[in-house]
């Protein structure tokens, strides 16, 4: 081992280590940090976020990048970490100190005010975050560069890769093979009964240990990770040895819960995933949002919204719930979590629907990068856009324009990788079909381990050796296209209610 990767990796080391504790300080924010801590944790946010920032700009680490960037004695992971930090320092030296620290304020005290604007249900509390967050994202991909479109630099700190001209035009093909199976399912005379649902309160305490169940049902370990309550469902890895994962719960609707736990629990057996051995490198984590997206939504939706689990785990349910559940069949629940129905809510949208919750957040926040939309006119845009795509208007801000975390944090780029994580997703239970031909017998017998671990060999354990789209083509041969998950849609849904693709 050359004296220059030794080195270098005592700096990957440390880089990481401040990446990890601005991790946990955000997932304290979100969870047990005391109401009135906000401004000091925005300072202890912004002190860290320097140093990494001062850190990553340090000259010694760029002289070891160039030195080993051509070294053919590096192994394959060695490469990419010196590839992916190579990326993430160019775009760390191009951004003065300054503005890392800016951006750190206000983004800790953004969330803040984006918490008691929800609360309060009045976007006007939280339009100047959105505002000078926009105007920093902006000055941001300007630094970075790009080849006239703005979105495309903050895209890339996502879904490396990708572009704007390219999810356009993937997003309408989308939005349009869509439009023919939600006119079928509206007018459909079969449709599933969710009465049972409504007509029982659902304790919470019943639910967290109902979601404690799937969790490790799952192959979750609990003992490398935890679940707590939060405002939004989240999850966020240190390392694979501390794995956060965030609920929330109603007691009017106990598959919210349920189903936030399948998609952060996704999430979490991705980071549990890592290749040990690649702790403490940038050869570890996900090579996209996109891909990691697509983990979630494999187990929440794929695996969680059938027939073959709920038959699995209704009799648990029962164990938890008891009179709630009393002669309601697996069929029955299995028809209640597939309803179709457009919502206010995003993450509480079904399956058909909610890639247009996903188109419109992408158009409004493109607009607001190119300067098209003004911050305050945000909610009017919104409240159109969900009438026109779902039919919908949300009373007041905090169940519209207010109601996903994400643009307090100012992530604008961020909302694309849901639509492309449902996308992998089903390239992935595909493959996963081809290699475990009883795969969905296990399920049925509520054994979900098979298909841990084979996510575990074939997506998890490759951390960011190979970028997103290579390593989704190399393990499933496929292509990222809209056509397999309209596939998966019709397969799914035809039967539930009874139509038929034309």
């Amino acid at each position: 081992m050359s004296k220059q990767w030794n080195e270098l990796a005592e700096r990957m080391a440390e880089l990481k280590d401040l990446s990890s504790v601005i991790g946990l300080l955000s997932w304290d924010q979100e969870t047990v940090m005391p109401a009135k801590a906000g401004s000091s944790r925005a300072e202890q946010t912004a002190t860290i976020q320097t140093i990494l920032h001062e850190r990553l700009s340090h000259p010694r680490l760029g002289e070891l990048l160039e030195s080993l960037a051509g070294d053919a004695s590096l192994t394959a992971a060695q490469k990419a970490s010196v590839r992916n930090l190579t990326f993430e320092r160019n775009r760390a030296t191009k951004l003065p100190v300054g503005l890392v620290r800016e951006l750190a304020e206000t983004q800790s005290r953004s969330v803040e005010a984006w918490r008691s604007a929800r609360a309060s249900k009045k976007f006007s509390e939280f339009a100047p975050f959105v505002s000078k967050l926009i105007q920093i994202r902006q000055q941001q991909a300007d630094l970075w560069g790009h080849a006239g479109e703005r979105y495309d630099a903050l895209l890339q700190g996502y879904e490396p890769g990708m572009s704007t001209a390219r999810l356009e035009p993937l997003f309408a093909n989308l939005r349009q093979k869509l439009v023919p199976l939600v006119k079928a399912i509206a007018h459909a005379e079969k449709r599933p009964d969710a009465g049972f649902v409504k007509k029982n309160a659902w304790g919470t305490d019943k639910q967290w240990k109902f979601t404690m169940h799937l969790l490790e049902s799952m192959g979750f370990d609990l003992e490398a990770g935890r679940q707590d309550r939060s405002a939004h469902p989240f999850s966020s890895g240190a390392n694979v040895w501390d794995v956060r994962l965030t609920n929330r719960f109603d007691e009017a609707d106990p598959f919210s819960s349920f189903f936030s736990a399948l998609h952060e629990g996704g999430h979490g057996l991705y980071e549990q995933g890592f290749d040990p051995a690649l702790h403490r490198t940038y050869a570890t984590g996900a090579p996209s949002m996109g891909l990691h997206e697509s983990q979630s939504r494999l187990w929440e939706n794929l695996v969680g919204r059938s027939l073959p689990f709920w038959r699995a785990f209704s009799p648990k349910l029962r164990e938890h719930f008891g009179r709630e559940l009393e002669g309601v069949s697996a069929e029955q629940v299995h028809g209640a979590v597939n309803v179709v129905q457009p919502s206010l809510i995003r993450v509480e949208a079904d399956e058909v629907t909610y890639n247009l919750h996903i188109l419109l957040r992408f158009e409004l926040e493109l607009a607001l990068i190119r300067g098209d939309l003004a911050p305050k006119d945000l909610p009017g845009a919104w409240n159109e856009r969900m009438k026109s795509y779902l039919g919908v208007v949300p009373p007041h801000d905090g169940v519209g324009v207010l109601q996903d975390i994400h643009w307090s944090w100012g992530e604008f780029g961020y909302f694309p990788t849901y639509t492309l994580g449902n996308l992998y997703s089903v390239c992935w239970m595909e493959a996963a079909e081809k290699s475990l031909p009883k795969l969905w017998t296990e399920i049925e017998r509520g054994n979900l381990i098979p298909l841990r671990d084979w996510l575990r060999d074939n997506v998890h354990r490759n951390g960011y050796i190979e970028p997103a789209e290579p390593l989704v083509q190399r393990v499933t041969g496929a292509q990222l296209s809209e056509e397999p998950f309209l596939r998966y849609l019709w397969k799914k849904f035809g039967p539930i209610y009874g139509v038929h693709a034309a």
